[in-house]
């Protein structure tokens, strides 16, 4: 079982840049590909970003490529996703997700553990 927390989500101004953290319970972390979903109110929860545990392969949502960077310090157990250039369209609970898998995972059904959330607001 792996427990999962976010942190790092607040209110910003439109351009502003926030890093969030996800820290992982499970001492395995490293074998995990993790991913970042956000969901805005009345919306599907929807991919952000994700990255395999073996090579560290990342990939990105259209809307976010070129603006925000995930990656892990497997150390520290530490999931990050540094967002950059911020819009106030990317409003939403960001959440932080980790499957055993090794892939290149796009779809919320495809990962196991959850974390709570983290509510980042970016004002126009």
């Amino acid at each position: 079982q792996v427990r999962l927390v976010e942190s790092g989500g607040r209110l910003v101004q439109a351009g502003d840049s926030l890093r969030l953290s996800c820290a992982a319970s499970e001492r395995s972390f490293s074998w995990y590909t993790m991913g970042w979903f956000r969901q805005a109110p009345g919306k599907e929860r929807q991919f952000v970003a994700t990255i395999t545990w073996i090579a560290g392969n990342t990939d990105y949502a259209d809307s976010v490529k070129g603006r925000f960077t995930i990656s892990r310090d497997n150390n520290k157990n530490t999931l990050y996703l540094q967002m950059n250039s911020l819009k106030p369209e990317d409003t939403a609970v960001y959440y932080c997700a980790a499957t055993g898998k090794s892939d290149i995972l796009k779809v919320s059904t495809q990962y196991d553990y959850w974390g709570q959330g983290t509510q980042v607001t970016v004002s126009s």
